[in-house]
């Protein structure tokens, strides 16, 4: 066996049948969800308390690993930004059992800000998606070749966030002009902080898979129920997919915007800074805006951002022909979407038309109060 395929047999998840996603992996996914509501809905009062936050903020450095090999910095006022959940069993995280050695994404969204700052389009890619792994330092400074049809979230697993981010660039075309990545043991206190998400659930939700359990009506679901909510797969119509799970969590974020925005955090110091400490404790981002300065910088530049002006989408896929339990992009789709974003221009509809993902009714069965 050649060192690469060695290598490859080594990444768990490839080519492999999907297995039934364990607690800890589908906790990583609210977290990352959670995270971006944050990003999306931050603002200036976030960039306010996080002088006194400097402490909790890790930063990569993208820009050293990638050096020159990445798509033009186009300077036309949008901001693309990759928010990244991964499964790491480091520090606190060792509460969620044992990584196997390693971590993967097991959510990743594209969060493509329009010039002014007003408006924005989030573009979800499925961890089990086949994509063409480019060549990565390996997290152990080894060199890692790349390989053709490799899950998503293997890109992480090989090469920790600079490979996640050259995967990306290398699908779209566009270069990520910053990174975010999400520490989901934070999501909790995170909801929690916020005094619970108000939401209303069309239709009764039960899975005892998710231990959750939703009469229809409406509902303020703490850290554990909201956790529940998007772990659920069996709970709702539909394949018990990742792709109908993405809809349940697009739901759920939206109401999330809609809570933070809604409950005065940025007019309540004490609140605000409560929040501040549980989402800077849960994330890593990149070194431009891992310092004090450049984050409020940041954070001010998305204060206008609102969730009726957030369109979300999950790129367009295809049932794998091979392997059907996984996902292939739809090539001509997804070059509809890249090329929209990088023209700072809407997603056209018929990017999604025909796309397997945003089909079922998942999404439904959640609305903000």
């Amino acid at each position: 066996m050649t060192e690469q395929g060695t290598r490859s047999s080594r990444i768990r998840g490839a080519g492999k049948r999907r297995k039934r996603p364990s607690t800890r992996r589908r906790a990583v996914r609210i977290a990352a969800w959670s995270a971006a509501g944050v990003v999306l809905v931050g603002g200036g009062g976030l960039g306010y308390v996080y002088f006194k936050l400097n402490g909790n903020l890790k930063g990569v450095d993208i820009n050293a690993q990638l050096g020159t090999e990445r798509p033009q910095n186009v300077d036309n006022g949008s901001e693309d930004i990759l928010v990244l959940g991964s499964d790491s069993r480091a520090g606190a995280n060792k509460e969620y059992g044992d990584d196997g050695g390693g971590a993967r994404s097991d959510t990743a969204m594209i969060i493509h800000v329009y010039q002014g700052h007003k408006t924005a389009s989030v573009v979800s890619i499925p961890r089990d998606a086949l994509v063409t792994r480019p060549a990565c330092t390996t997290q152990d400074g080894k060199s890692d070749p790349g390989a053709k049809r490799q899950m998503f979230n293997t890109a992480y697993e090989v090469g920790g966030p600079a490979c996640a981010v050259k995967t990306v660039e290398q699908m779209s075309g566009i270069r990520m002009d910053h990174y975010i990545e999400v520490d989901f043991t934070g999501f909790k206190k995170l909801i929690d902080q916020l005094g619970g998400v108000p939401v209303t659930t069309n239709k009764p939700i039960k899975d005892d898979k998710s231990h959750l359990d939703l009469p229809a009506g409406k509902h303020t679901l703490n850290g554990e129920q909201a956790l529940g909510l998007v772990r659920t797969r069996h709970g709702v119509v539909g394949d018990g997919s990742d792709l109908g799970r993405i809809q349940l969590q697009q739901a759920f974020i939206k109401a999330l915007i809609g809570q933070i925005k809604s409950v005065g955090v940025f007019s309540n110091p004490a609140k605000l800074y409560g929040l501040a400490d549980a989402a800077t404790k849960a994330i890593t981002t990149d070194s431009d805006i891992s310092s004090v300065n450049s984050l409020i910088g940041f954070a001010n530049g998305l204060k206008g951002l609102d969730a009726s002006n957030v369109k979300m989408i999950t790129l367009p896929v295809q049932y794998d022909k091979l392997d059907p339990n996984r996902v292939s992009p739809l090539p001509e789709q997804s070059k509809q979407v890249w090329d929209a974003l990088a023209k700072d221009q809407p997603i056209p509809a018929s990017a999604t038309a025909d796309s397997a993902g945003d089909k079922g009714t998942a999404g439904g069965y959640v609305a903000g109060q």
